[in-house]
């Protein structure tokens, strides 16, 4: 008896301080209002800086808000197609985010209306979805919950008056175009072809309906086939995003035109920044694509628990220049350090 009466008297104590050694230690459960928000961030795609940047702005909102003491939390689940111009990629990526039932998804629709479906779906699960970047043929308010963007009419009339200054107000231009379905390019280049109409009666556009495509590959060889036809006569272009910007720039860089066309593009990238450093790009219109990204996640954050949100909200667009990169403003624009959120 005297050597049983420790071993029960150890079973005892272990039972009385809920320790069973060959269990793990139970994680608490977490207090009352710390809710763990899961948010699907969807670019259009994964590979150009642009998405980058927005990438890097959803994860500054996603350590901000669970830096701050107290309260939800978030984590934000990132993933999109790699090329901008897979739609079915994009719709399955939605749907199977929807099927993952997160709480929330903000997204940049790749098309502005073969994503609507997808998005009423959504809403349908209860699944409110926050759009950036791009817009859709549907309401915010109504069929998704808030618009996060560059004003993108704006943003190419910022491009026709560059282009149209520098110019002198005269001269023979041509617009390559990003690709069709996709709303922020397309109020783009609307935006740059009615301030052009308006404000500069002397410029002509020789071609305004090429489509460069989602890639810079694409970009170039429509941009090769523009240079080719309207050589003699051309002296000044617009392009309305990364991929169009940098596949034109090869193709005038190929064809020795480079810094000697006037060139005005939209974004920006390293390439694109050292052009504009030796005088082959005239101007670039940048959007804030970190803020963006920051602003889409802590917009849907913000509905998520229960609190009035903008249904449009503006991310500003600025005309960067030759003269003014080297301004501290513009020089955060160009060159975002992204490694901070990012990592290398």
């Amino acid at each position: 008896m005297n050597r049983i009466a420790p071993f029960a008297l150890l079973v005892s104590l272990t039972a009385l301080l809920g320790c069973n050694p060959s269990e793990p230690a139970r994680t608490p459960e977490a207090p009352p209002g710390e809710k763990t928000f899961r948010i699907a961030v969807i670019p259009k795609g994964t590979l150009h800086e642009f998405w980058k940047s927005i990438h890097a702005g959803a994860v500054k909102a996603e350590r901000e808000i669970n830096g701050s003491a107290g309260g939800a939390r978030v984590k934000i689940e990132w993933k999109g197609p790699q090329k901008e111009d897979d739609r079915a990629q994009q719709v399955q990526v939605v749907q199977s985010f929807i099927g993952a039932r997160v709480d929330g998804i903000a997204l940049a629709p790749l098309d502005d209306t073969a994503l609507l479906g997808p998005v009423r779906d959504a809403q349908r699960a209860q699944i409110p979805v926050v759009v950036f970047d791009s817009g859709l043929k549907g309401e915010a308010g109504k069929d998704f919950v808030a618009y996060v963007a560059t004003d993108n009419y704006k943003g190419g009339e910022i491009g026709a008056r560059r282009l149209g200054e520098i110019l002198g107000g005269k001269g023979k231009v041509v617009l390559l175009r990003y690709q069709e379905g996709s709303e922020s390019t397309t109020q783009r280049e609307r935006g740059f072809l009615d301030a052009l109409k308006k404000e500069f009666s002397g410029v002509e556009v020789l071609s305004d309906t090429l489509y460069g495509g989602a890639t810079t590959e694409g970009a170039m060889t429509k941009s090769q086939n523009l240079i080719t036809q309207f050589r003699d006569q051309l002296q000044g272009i617009f392009a309305p995003n990364e991929s169009t910007t940098f596949g034109m720039l090869r193709a005038l860089q190929d064809a020795g035109l480079a810094g000697k066309v006037k060139f005005v593009g939209f974004d920006a990238s390293q390439a694109l920044v050292a052009a504009m450093r030796k005088g082959e790009i005239h101007g670039l219109v940048l959007q804030n694509p970190v803020k963006m990204g920051y602003l889409a996640v802590k917009t849907t954050f913000a509905h998520l628990q229960g609190q009035p949100v903008e249904k449009l909200t503006d991310t500003g667009a600025v005309m960067v220049t030759p003269e003014n990169m080297a301004e501290p403003e513009m020089k955060d624009l160009l060159t975002p350090d992204l490694a901070q959120w990012l990592g290398k």
